[in-house]
């Protein structure tokens, strides 16, 4: 039996919370369906939709906000290294990944009752959103913010540009055996 941190809740129970928080309101699925909006298309995504990659993107940019990096460094597409990342891992680590996107995309109209989603939040609002997880009275709301900001981490600082930031200069090169 393999144990997974985000199998307590399906994609379909994500999807109900949302529908019950605001469906009544917002005249059920169609209603939720229009908050979420449509999502530009991104091209060369292994695993992600348009609207995944979306709420990753939104969720970096508030975890990573302009001015992190150093001026003229490249940005930084961590949402695409995320979809990279998954396109090695088992179907259920992917369908939990997807799971916990939507639930912290839906996660503004199903935990605060707000007509808005994730990705169409201020920045700040993001930001607020996001650290109001991380503290959170619900396990699954920690472990989705905990699981994301490592994860983020991971990815952030794996890339050359961030290692400036660090006064870390890089792997050394070994010419042969030592």
């Amino acid at each position: 039996m393999t144990l997974r941190p985000f199998g307590a809740i399906s994609r379909r129970g994500v999807l109900k919370l949302a529908l019950g928080a605001g469906g009544v309101v917002l005249g059920g699925a169609g209603g939720v369906l229009a908050l979420r909006g449509s999502a530009p298309p991104v091209e060369g995504l292994a695993v992600l939709s348009a609207h995944e990659y979306r709420t990753m993107a939104a969720l970096a940019a508030a975890a990573f906000p302009d001015g992190t990096l150093p001026q003229g460094s490249p940005s930084l597409d961590l949402a695409r290294a995320f979809d990279t990342y998954l396109a090695d891992e088992p179907e259920w680590a992917q369908e939990e990944a997807k799971q916990a996107l939507l639930l912290l995309e839906l996660g503004p109209l199903v935990f605060e009752r707000r007509l808005v989603t994730f990705s169409h939040l201020s920045p700040a609002e993001r930001i607020a959103h996001f650290e109001a997880w991380a503290r959170s009275g619900s396990e699954l709301r920690r472990q989705v913010a905990t699981g994301f900001r490592k994860f983020l981490c991971l990815l952030f600082y794996d890339q050359p540009a961030a290692w400036t930031l660090l006064g870390y200069p890089g792997p050394m090169i070994s010419g042969g055996a030592p």
